[in-house]
């Protein structure tokens, strides 16, 4: 199978993002891509709450996901949408979702996952909340996608038992969709995700947001930043790919044999009988 990696460099303003994704997406599928990976907040990234009330959109009428799903059938395509900022489907909830999703070549949405792992911490003497301004999911996803995909999103990549759980349930790749911070991101990002594929014996797909995201709607306001790299990683921990920092289409194939030769050289990921039982 081959697969791309979209990194992006969106920003505040959800049209101007959704035509450069649709823009990679077509680019992707041109160069024969069966499986086009996007990273998280495909749609918006901006640290104003009030920009996000102003143009965020329940799932039902998000203007991105419609017009990805439009792509997907286009292209005739599967289309990880690494995640979206939406409203909740519940009115009095005030908080938002950081929601990922599989569409299928059809345009259907096969596989939902809202993040569980709210990037709640303290880098560079600045405190960061999101669960804020965003809910956290409860449910882990299998999608039964081109293969079986566990899904996860960016701040989950730091909790193991999280990918152990999806590897038992059938997962063979795992998304890891991203807009990592810089410092943390320097440091842990390339670690995390080889060891989260040789711990699995999986594939790891991590489409990741780079650079300074613009913000021409929020003045004054000290702009997002992100690490880059979208990587591939192979079951045995090697990287196939590294995008490095500038936003464009990462294109690598997929053999679906390394998985069984992974695991059957060091079963590990089956082989904890306390924690996980039989």
């Amino acid at each position: 199978m081959r697969a791309a990696l979209v990194q992006l460099n969106v920003g505040d303003d959800p049209a101007v993002n959704l035509a450069a994704t649709l823009g990679f997406v077509a680019q992707a599928a041109r160069g024969g891509a069966q499986l086009v990976l996007t990273p998280e907040a495909t749609n918006l990234l901006t640290p104003d709450r009030e920009r996000q009330r102003a143009v965020l959109w329940r799932e039902a009428d998000d203007p991105t996901l419609a017009a990805l799903r439009a792509a997907a059938s286009d292209w005739r395509i599967w289309l990880s949408v690494g995640s979206l900022s939406l409203r909740h489907d519940d009115p009095d909830e005030p908080r938002f979702v950081n929601r990922s999703f599989l569409i299928a070549p059809d345009g259907g949405i096969v596989a939902r996952y809202d993040k569980i792992h709210m990037f709640d911490v303290e880098i560079d003497g600045r405190a960061i909340r999101e669960s804020a301004g965003f809910r956290p999911g409860a449910q882990a996803v299998v999608a039964r996608g081109p293969w079986p995909m566990g899904l996860s999103v960016c701040y989950d990549l730091r909790f193991a038992a999280l990918y152990r759980r999806l590897a038992l349930a059938g997962a063979r790749v795992l998304t890891v969709p991203s807009a990592f911070h810089p410092t943390t991101g320097a440091a842990h990002w390339h670690v995390l995700l080889r060891a989260r594929a040789i711990e699995t014996g999986c594939f790891v797909l991590a489409a990741a947001q780079t650079g300074t995201h613009p913000a021409p709607h929020s003045p004054g306001r000290d702009p997002r930043r992100s690490y880059g790299h979208s990587l591939a990683v192979a079951p045995w921990g090697e990287v196939l790919a590294d995008a490095g920092q500038a936003p464009g289409v990462t294109l690598v194939d997929l053999d679906p044999a390394r998985v069984d030769t992974a695991r059957t050289r060091i079963p590990a990921w089956r082989h904890d009988p306390v924690i996980w039982g039989p």
